[in-house]
């Protein structure tokens, strides 16, 4: 539209190919709390993953019938959108997904990206924070103002189990400093145990899209 800033990105694909695109990518995100694809993919697929999770948490039969237009896979996702989802996110009013920068995946590809559900076991900020503590408590440094800051808002919607998780979380990274394994890419490394997707014979918590 002249004048005006685009509702949103066209992917350079025609309007049947861009949502098959999203229905994909949002498919995969439920199974798996966290995928990789480019910045631009990540972005528009964030805003359709939101609304199924506003859906979830609406919990009626015509909610349910959206949500089922949308995944590829319904009788596997809408269990989980509106059972253990639904439940992670009720009292959270918002920012349900989170899109984080990473390395290009290829040399000669787009800006890269991670899109993740917030509050996964496969949460990459709360798997930042523990990778911090942990390196502060290994150098028995105190815990400074920013990192108890930054502790409560990674653990403000995770629940009473919060806290444990945090601590199972920061005793990995210590296992992997004592076995002589430093992480420094997160979303690279085994550091995450996902009870609701175990994945198993999978090389890693992320999936290209």
């Amino acid at each position: 539209m002249a004048g005006g800033a685009a509702k949103y990105r066209h992917l350079s694909r025609k309007s049947s190919h861009r949502q098959a695109l999203l229905r994909n990518l949002v498919t995969s995100l439920f199974e798996h709390e966290s995928i990789s694809t480019t910045w631009h993919k990540a972005k528009e697929a964030q805003r359709l993953a939101d609304k199924l999770i506003t859906l979830g948490k609406k919990n009626t039969e015509n909610s349910r019938r959206k949500a089922t237009e949308v995944f590829y896979r319904p009788v596997e996702l809408i269990p989980k959108l509106f059972g253990p989802l639904r439940e992670r996110y009720a009292e959270r009013p918002g920012g349900y997904t989170r899109v984080l920068r990473i390395e290009p995946l290829k040399e000669d590809q787009a800006p890269s990206a991670i899109l993740e559900l917030v509050d996964s076991p496969k949460d990459i900020r709360f798997a930042m924070m523990a990778k911090v503590v942990a390196r502060q408590r290994a150098e028995k440094l105190p815990e400074t103002p920013i990192t108890r800051a930054n502790l409560k808002k990674v653990l403000q919607f995770r629940g009473s189990k919060g806290k444990s998780e945090m601590e199972e979380m920061i005793s990995r990274f210590d296992e992997l400093t004592a076995g002589g394994k430093e992480v420094k890419k997160i979303h690279q490394k085994s550091v995450y145990h996902d009870p609701l997707n175990p994945n198993k014979g999978r090389k890693g918590p992320l999936y290209k899209q």
